[in-house]
């Protein structure tokens, strides 16, 4: 038989018994992109862009999984295969079960390591897992850890044998809206109206990388655009006296600035004739730091950064704070995106997929998206960097809520937490923080969602402002309470947009507004209880009713609103305000109006 046949039967042989393993698991809809998910290679790119290394080995694929009550020992048969990064409870882990809080998800796969990783130490990362895990190398524990949002590491050297294959096991616990002290966003065990599937496991790559015993962890780079310079600080692991750090800033193949400095110090560079970063305009200069010891080279990572200022001013005229992108005047409008999938829930099914929201709100016309009560992958937003968009950051909510007040007559009602939720919500807050403040296209912190496990406010503000002095902090998007802090006043209201509260020492925002609700048969999650703030049947009235909100929204430009969120990007489940199908497959407004009137309240404070 010719041997190009042979070849050709045995590749069409072995995929088939690659996805006779797994298939994605649902009568609901899909996206296009879950059509394009390979279980062989799935979410190849580098998961972290922020800090690069070459040489790295992706753990995504068919792992073994079993679902057990809690408390129960590692299985010794698994009920079948969940293709990671998937959470269980969505279609394309191939699973799609409810995990609950009385039982516990197991996971287990075995790998290699490369021979060319010899003498080095080899850590294990993970994007993000929901909620408690705790990781076993060749059956030790080697750590665990807590937070559904944000990534973890562990040094596996010690654990590994010699040679072969090497065991990894992960046990997830998760009770999602079953229990109240953890930061969860819209996931309830219940899903229904504005609230949404449970998101349990892991979600994000998992992947292993070699490192040198004294390695960079970690690169933040912040611009100070009145004096053109920027503020480096590289992080290194296990340094010691003598050790050196050289950061090069480059414009393409042109060394813009470098410094060599003692590891532990902060560096400022010089940038003359800096390039400011701004949607339109989203410059990125890449970065390059080594680390040596005795000159000799022990990590090398790549990295970017850019040249943006965040601030607020009074408007002289007219004694408005106005919010401001390198120290001119900019209405900030977007959609509010609450990053949810029809196969993959919180995991996109490709990175192609993951930009496209992005790409897509750009050529909306937005400058802007509010990240609705979740925290993305990496990746979405160095997307976000490079396509030139403005992020306003939630902490996903949690822990107890008290009975909403609307803005005209809140009362100032704030959640009593328990010293575990607290802690929770602190720890967690922190480490999202540190994860996205390198990021230049994160310029509002957003600690609380209306009255959504709101408390102690005027402490968590202060506390963010503190810690991250580069950005703005709205310190509760449509809360209950509005103490004299932060930078932003933020009132929501549905459907049109209205100035209800006014605050003459801060920027006023409508933070949540719109909700024009179409369903489009054939790209529904459900067939009925199907809602918006405001239903209509076809295209045209939706984008008329759009434009109608978008004048008056314009109108309350001059009397002082800043800046205006629109729900919202998508549908979602049982919700069909979106300006697109939650599969992604219809844009439901005529996007040439949409785009215009966008556009002209972005620029409405052009001078």
């Amino acid at each position: 038989m010719n041997k190009k046949i042979v070849t050709a039967l045995s590749l069409i042989l072995f995929f088939s018994g690659v996805f006779a393993q797994w298939s994605p698991s649902t009568d609901k809809i899909r996206t296009k992109w879950a059509e394009e998910v390979n279980p062989d290679k799935v979410l190849p790119e580098y998961p972290r862009p922020l800090l690069e290394r070459t040489q790295w080995s992706n753990l995504n694929g068919l792992w073994d999984y079993a679902i057990l009550p809690s408390g129960a020992v590692e299985p010794e048969k698994f009920d079948g295969k969940i293709l990671v990064p998937f959470a269980v409870e969505s279609s394309l882990s191939g699973v799609q079960k409810p995990l609950g809080r009385d039982n516990e998800l197991w996971y287990r796969r075995t790998f290699t390591v490369p021979a060319s990783w010899k003498n080095k130490t080899v850590q294990l990362n993970f994007g993000a897992v929901d909620w408690k895990a705790e990781v076993y190398v060749n059956d030790v524990k080697i750590g665990e850890h807590t937070g559904g949002y944000t990534p973890f590491s562990f040094d596996i050297t010690p654990y590994l044998m010699k040679g072969g294959e090497q065991k990894l096991v992960v046990k997830v616990w998760d009770p999602s809206s079953d229990g109240s002290e953890q930061p969860r966003g819209k996931q309830v065990s219940k899903p229904g109206g504005i609230f949404y599937t449970s998101v349990s496991g892991i979600w994000q790559t998992v992947w292993l990388e070699p490192l040198a015993k004294k390695h960079v962890t970690c690169v933040e780079a912040i611009a100070n655009i009145d004096a053109q310079q920027l503020s480096v600080n590289v992080s290194v692991a296990n340094a010691s006296a003598g050790d050196v750090v050289e950061v090069l800033l480059k414009d393409g193949a042109k060394t813009v600035a470098s410094s060599k400095f003692a590891a532990g110090q902060r560096v400022t560079l010089p940038v003359p004739e800096q390039k400011l970063w701004s949607p339109k305009s989203p410059f990125l200069y890449d970065m390059e730091i080594s680390l040596y010891e005795n000159g000799k080279l022990q990590d090398k990572v790549k990295s970017y950064a850019a040249m943006r200022k965040i601030s607020t001013k009074r408007d002289k005229d007219n004694m408005i704070v106005r919010l401001q992108l390198n120290n001119k005047d900019l209405f900030q409008f977007g959609p509010l995106d609450q990053g949810w999938w029809p196969d993959g829930l919180y995991t996109a099914p490709t990175d192609e997929a993951l930009a496209y929201d992005v790409q897509k709100t750009k050529d909306f016309g937005f400058n802007m998206i509010r990240k609705h009560v979740k925290v993305e992958p990496a990746r979405w937003y160095t997307h976000c960097d490079r396509i030139g968009i403005l992020v306003w950051q939630d902490m996903p909510s949690g822990g107890p809520n008290p009975r909403f007040q609307h803005a005209q007559y809140f009362n100032g009602v704030e959640a009593v937490r328990s010293t575990e939720s607290e802690n929770n919500f602190r720890k967690e807050w922190k480490e999202i923080i540190d994860l996205l403040k390198p990021n230049p296209c994160v310029v509002v912190w957003v600690p609380f969602n209306e009255s959504w496990g709101q408390f102690k406010t005027a402490e968590i503000a202060r506390w963010t402002k503190d810690y991250d002095p580069s950005r703005l902090v709205n310190h509760a998007s449509g809360g209950n309470n509005y103490p004299d802090v932060g930078d932003i006043l933020d009132v929501h209201n549905y459907p049109q947009p209205a100035i209800l509260l006014y605050d003459t020492k801060r920027a006023n925002v409508i933070g949540e507004y719109g909700g024009i609700g179409m369903p489009v048969e054939g790209h529904l999650w459900q067939t009925d209880k199907n809602w918006g703030y405001v239903q209509f049947k076809n295209s045209k009235e939706v984008t008329d009713e759009y434009v109608k909100y978008a004048e008056m929204l314009k109108e309350l430009v001059p009397r002082g609103f800043c800046a205006g969120v629109y729900t919202q990007t998508t549908d979602v489940e049982g919700e069909v305000n979106g300006l697109m199908t939650y599969d992604r497959k219809v844009i439901k407004l005529e996007e040439d109006r949409l785009k215009k009137v966008n556009e002209e309240l972005c620029n409405s404070l052009n001078k």
